[in-house]
């Protein structure tokens, strides 16, 4: 028999791998002790904190307004997914990768019921909305886990325009199929448009050859220095001597060599046996139908657990409209760089032919596929690389906010220093030197203006995701207002948002793998 999950107040201890992104807790919300913050700004008893089903939340839940109540029901099931020629076991929301897209206006109430058919706890995250904190879903901070056989209703006003996505946070759960796009319409669009292509970006190991996100989790987590010592110690002879059984064991996911310029060094951890877009592999990718002069609005969303994605569309421009759902002033580029997390909206006028949409996983000699057909002509093959991929290529640090949501200029009230340490040698990926614990907790006030300084003390890049608020990317005003921000090796990236949405907030790396190790912590609104 299924229960059905409504409260937020109960604690429950569930195990996790390394320091999960699902904490096991002696409390739920507060019943935690004291941490020591690691930053300019200490942590506080938890007792001192905005709960998530406080007084504070409901209030700013009601100030959102509530509109047309927009009812959706999905199951988080095991499911036989086709890659394009492979089939392969994993975990989805119903039957489909991505999972059915969500689309809503701005305004409306979202009202969607997670039923959980999976064989253990999961969630659902809602990245990049600024909701009410209660519905964040994230399990041992916000709410219970929604346990297998149970259903957890999501209820939330949904009050911002933009390209935003779902997906679990609950260990590595990301890292399988669980994960769909939701695209919250703007009553007042001010883009003219005549198409619409929604293009989710992902890395694809789960069903592979016997490989999980738990094994390869399990794999990173003994380090590379683990790796080449079984090397030092066992070299070819180890390996002809293997048993039946450890032939038998997944290939090694671990992977080394894999630079990247613009990453500014190491390109990733993980080498995945595909790549794909909207579900689909190279060799049979999703062709996007519209007529020559259409203009196409593409929503890019990098959905990947490990792999940043540098994305072109053969023969064409595109022009930047939005990043992480908020508009910037319009800029042009050939190229865009993606970060796990991020999004972007680009407009393009299609041209008359057959045109490869290419997902290059950067640095990591791959690519992920799909072929906009306006016309006549065979498609390109699953190799191309067009060449608009080598050319001009923006940043988000060159895009300017539109001004209609440009931060105002404010000198920060606080300043937290969030200092990224660990490496892949150990796999000890970390905030200011501590592994996550929901105990600590570096405390904001509402009404602040709050500067969040990383910076990068390791060598490789981490794309950081604020939840329950935009930051504005600092550094002369007027920056672009996102989420989710790369953070190169060896740099320093201020950031600045407005302290608005009282709750408990996590603030962690969008490299699935680094996060679930501990490079994550928790922001905490004073009561």
């Amino acid at each position: 028999m299924r229960t059905h999950t409504r409260t937020h107040r109960t604690p429950t201890r569930r195990s996790v791998l390394g320091a999960g992104l699902a904490a096991a807790g002696s409390g739920l919300l507060a019943a935690c002790s004291d941490g020591a913050g690691g930053s300019s700004s200490p942590s506080a008893a938890p007792a001192a904190f905005v709960t998530p089903d406080g007084a504070e939340v409901a209030a700013a839940e009601a100030k959102r307004g509530s509109g047309p109540v927009r009812s959706v029901r999905l199951t988080a099931t095991r499911a036989q997914i086709d890659l394009g020629g492979r089939t392969v076991s994993t975990w989805a929301y119903g039957d489909r990768l991505p999972g059915k897209e969500v689309r809503v206006t701005a305004g409306d109430t979202l009202a969607l019921t997670l039923a959980n058919h999976l064989p253990e706890p999961t969630s659902m995250h809602w990245h990049g909305l600024a909701l009410r904190n209660d519905m964040d879903g994230v399990p041992g901070v916000t709410q219970r886990p929604v346990q297998a056989g149970a259903s957890f209703d999501y209820r939330f006003a949904v009050t911002h325009p933009g390209t935003y996505w779902f997906h679990p946070h609950s260990g590595v759960q990301q890292d399988r199929g669980l994960y769909a796009p939701l695209i919250v319409e703007d009553p007042r669009e001010p883009l003219q448009y005549d198409k619409e292509w929604v293009v989710v970006l992902d890395d694809w190991v789960d069903g592979v050859d016997g490989s999980t996100p738990d094994a390869v989790l399990a794999e990173l987590a003994k380090g590379m220095d683990h790796d080449m010592g079984g090397m030092d110690h066992g070299g070819m002879h180890h390996m002809s001597m293997k048993t039946a059984a450890e032939a038998e064991k997944p290939p090694s996911r671990m992977l080394m060599g894999a630079t990247s310029p613009l990453l500014g060094g190491d390109a990733g951890d993980v080498a995945y046996p595909h790549y794909l877009v909207n579900g689909r592999a190279p060799a049979d990718p999703e062709t996007f139908a519209a007529k020559p002069g259409d203009r196409i609005r593409i929503r890019f969303v990098n959905a990947g657990g490990d792999t940043a994605f540098r994305v072109a569309l053969g023969g064409h421009t595109m022009t930047v409209t939005h990043t992480d759902g908020f508009p910037v002033e319009h800029a042009e580029t050939d190229a865009l760089l993606l970060g796990m997390g991020e999004r972007y909206d680009v407009l393009v006028e299609a041209k008359d032919g057959v045109f490869p949409l290419t997902a290059l996983a950067e640095g990591k000699k791959e690519a992920a596929l799909a072929l906009l057909r306006t016309g006549g002509g065979a498609a390109p093959g699953a190799s191309v690389r067009p060449r608009e991929l080598e050319g001009k290529l923006l940043t988000a640090g060159r895009l300017r906010a539109g001004e209609a949501v440009r931060l105002r200029d404010r000198s920060p009230d606080r300043t937290i220093t969030l200092r990224l340490t660990g490496s892949m040698a150990k796999y000890d990926w970390a905030i200011n030197g501590e592994k996550y614990a929901p105990s600590r907790r570096l405390p904001v006030a509402a009404g602040e203006r709050v500067r969040l300084s990383f910076v990068n003390a390791t060598t490789m890049w981490h794309p950081m995701h604020l939840h329950g608020h935009t930051f504005a990317l600092a550094g002369g005003g007027g920056g672009a207002r996102k989420d989710t921000a790369i953070v190169l090796p060896g740099k320093r990236l201020d950031v600045d948002f407005d302290a608005d949405n009282p709750g408990l907030w996590m603030l962690h790396c969008h490299n699935v793998y680094h996060a679930e190790s501990g490079m994550m912590t928790l922001l905490g609104y004073r009561k």
